[in-house]
């Protein structure tokens, strides 16, 4: 089923669910978002062209092209850096306050991603974050890149030592539980909670391709963001960042 945000003749905006991949991949598991877009636009005579992607297991916007001029203007504006992005994520580890990591990445094996070296000519990445709550073994942070490249705020969060509370790839291998969340409530129980990366793209913010202004969609917090939130706050008050 397509959650659609926004749509127009230029633009559709969609609710990417955790677990979907944008474009087909090897694996094949379940249809893509694209394929499940170009389904919708069929009877529309049109097919969706790909913006930008989000990795599998990160939720929220995607924005799709309606043709091949507003394809061009979207990612020219993406290429100037004018396109702006919110992330909401759950990070292990008590953080305070706001930075901003500037480290430069570089490609590791098996499509990992992994800070440059000294001598390594890496992709310029910068990320911008803010403590949102605070809780006593996990932060709810905001992100804000100002670079797009694969994996990097996973990546960023890491190397400042507060990786995505669960990242089979870059962080902790097993699904949170909700005793994992709250191991001081014992009648929490062992029920798995989240079982994908807890990255969520909360909004978006580009130049419409028709030049009429600023398009800016938003996307709801999933049920199990919701969840893992809601046991945590309830465990203990929530401390400002």
């Amino acid at each position: 089923m397509l959650s659609i945000l926004y749509q127009d003749s230029d633009v559709l905006a969609v609710d990417k669910p955790p677990g979907r991949v944008v474009i087909p991949d090897r694996a094949r598991a379940g249809k893509s978002l694209r394929e499940i877009v170009d389904d919708y636009l069929t009877a529309f005579g049109e097919r969706g062209y790909v913006v930008h992607r989000l990795d599998r297991g990160t939720s929220g916007v995607v924005l799709f092209a309606r043709s091949a001029a507003a394809h061009r203007a979207l990612n020219l504006s993406f290429d100037r850096g004018e396109a702006e992005k919110g992330y909401l994520a759950l990070v292990e580890g008590d953080m305070s306050g706001e930075g901003t990591v500037d480290t430069a990445l570089y490609p590791a094996r098996r499509g990992r991603m992994r800070p440059a070296k000294k001598d390594e000519r890496g992709q310029p990445s910068l990320t911008r974050w803010k403590v949102l709550e605070r809780f006593e073994r996990l932060t709810w942070v905001e992100l804000r890149p100002a670079t797009g490249r694969s994996h990097q705020l996973r990546v960023h969060l890491k190397y400042i030592g507060h990786p995505l509370a669960f990242d089979p790839t870059y962080g902790r291998k097993t699904p949170l539980t909700a005793c994992d969340l709250v191991p001081a409530v014992s009648s929490a129980g062992r029920r798995i909670v989240l079982q994908r990366t807890p990255l969520h793209a909360c909004w978006i913010r580009i130049p419409h391709p028709s030049g009429t202004g600023m398009l800016f969609v938003e996307s709801p917090l999933p049920d199990d963001l919701k969840e893992a939130l809601r046991l945590l706050r309830a465990a203990a008050p929530e401390t400002e960042g």
